[in-house]
């Protein structure tokens, strides 16, 4: 337990789980996307859906995927602010199964085209847990840098990766492997301990058989 489980974050808005932790899944997914998305269709699950607009949940998403943070006394003003971004937004519900309560999906698009589908949880005291990044599995918490690289499951992905993090001095604190079937799709899930420089991403899409690459860095990039 820190002292956030016990006091929870400096934030702005009536609820850590529904405003807090809804400004931090738009901020990561932002982060993921790489800039402030131009697109974005929101669902909200469970009490997202049912409880969100009056805990100001979807102003909370909206405000993280402008990079907003918790503290930000600008979140209330968010769809506004988006709108003189030019930023399109658009709200709907629906039940996603097998998801905890408070869980949105954010499905967003950048000025060049990237596209990006994060499904979230906040799991309360501001703290967050991405689920589900394209509709595969990787359940990482964004309170460290990661590394997710798509790829097809052939012999030689992962120590390629491995490699190259070892070779920017980057290490690996927890690193999970999935593959749809041998052979087939396979993703590197990776949290780190330093941020991923803009080099290694480079190389990683330049690397045969690796399909997408996706970073998340933490604080100062």
């Amino acid at each position: 337990m820190n002292i956030f489980d016990i006091l929870g974050p400096v934030m702005v808005g009536p609820s850590s789980s529904h405003t807090a932790g809804a400004v931090r899944i738009g901020l990561i997914t932002k982060k993921l996307l790489g800039s402030v998305p131009v697109k974005a269709d929101i669902i909200l699950s469970g009490s997202f859906a049912a409880t969100g607009t009056g805990h100001g949940t979807d102003k909370a998403l909206v405000a993280g995927l402008l990079g907003m943070d918790t503290d930000n006394i600008q979140i209330p003003e968010s769809f506004d602010i988006a709108r003189e971004q030019n930023m399109e937004f658009r709200f709907s519900k629906m039940n996603i199964r097998d998801a905890h309560p408070n869980t949105a999906l954010l499905k967003v698009e950048a000025a060049g085209g990237r596209a990006l589908e994060v499904q979230a949880s906040s799991l309360g005291g501001g703290r967050i847990m991405i689920n589900k990044l394209d509709g595969i599995q990787i359940n990482v918490t964004g309170e460290r840098p990661a590394l997710i690289v798509h790829n097809l499951d052939q012999p030689g992905h992962v120590a390629e990766v491995t490699s190259l993090m070892a070779h920017k001095s980057i290490n690996i604190a927890t690193m999970n492997v999935y593959r749809d079937k041998r052979g087939g799709y396979a993703v590197m899930v990776m949290e780190t301990d330093q941020n991923i420089p803009d080099s290694a991403i480079e190389w990683l899409k330049r690397v045969e058989g690796i399909i997408k690459v996706t970073r998340l860095n933490i604080g100062d990039e």
